[in-house]
């Protein structure tokens, strides 16, 4: 398990998915900075997780996923936090995802297809904005001051525990994946 993480939300859910896949394997939890790329072909998969910075994985972690080798042994997954509100299924939220956190899924997708890496899938969920998010998002996406009001109180408290289980849910698919 490889993470970047800024403000605290992707460690957070790393520790969940770390935590659930430890009971079934042997597992390390590194930060992307203290990665060996060289020492990956150990692993049978390699989870990378990331906050989401401009509409995109963070660039350590960009970096990280260009510098795997070509066709490894081992599998990958992923997953990225971001503060897009967007996860309640309607229209206006599918395309505010799909703006500002929709590259995420589509980097680590290319990566694995341009190293011939078995790409397993990835999980996202929201994360507590960064004092910096908050204020583009109040100038930039939920101008109006009552639904601002309304819903930066919830989105502070991310990731809350129902992200954590499903974190934890999701690696445990990816355990059944791996035949573990």
């Amino acid at each position: 398990m490889v993470y970047h993480s800024v403000t605290g939300n992707t460690e957070k859910i790393a520790r969940a998915i770390h935590e659930e896949i430890q009971s079934e394997c042997q597992t390390e939890l590194l930060q992307v900075k203290n990665v060996n790329i060289d020492r990956l072909d150990v692993y049978d998969l390699i989870i990378v997780g990331a906050p989401c910075h401009d509409s995109d994985l963070s660039v350590p972690t960009k970096h990280l996923l260009e510098a795997l080798p070509v066709a490894p042994e081992f599998k990958l997954a992923g997953f990225f936090t971001h503060s897009t509100h967007a996860l309640d299924g309607s229209e206006s939220a599918k395309e505010l995802f799909e703006k500002w956190a929709g590259a995420c899924s589509l980097t680590f997708e290319r990566i694995a297809q341009e190293k011939g890496i078995d790409f397993l899938g990835y999980f996202n969920c929201e994360g507590a904005p960064s004092p910096d998010i908050e204020v583009f998002i109040k100038q930039t996406i939920i101008t109006d001051d009552d639904e601002w009001n309304a819903l930066i109180p919830e989105l502070r408290k991310r990731p809350n525990e129902m992200d954590v289980e499903r974190a934890k849910t999701f690696a445990s698919v990816l355990i059944s994946k791996l035949g573990k």
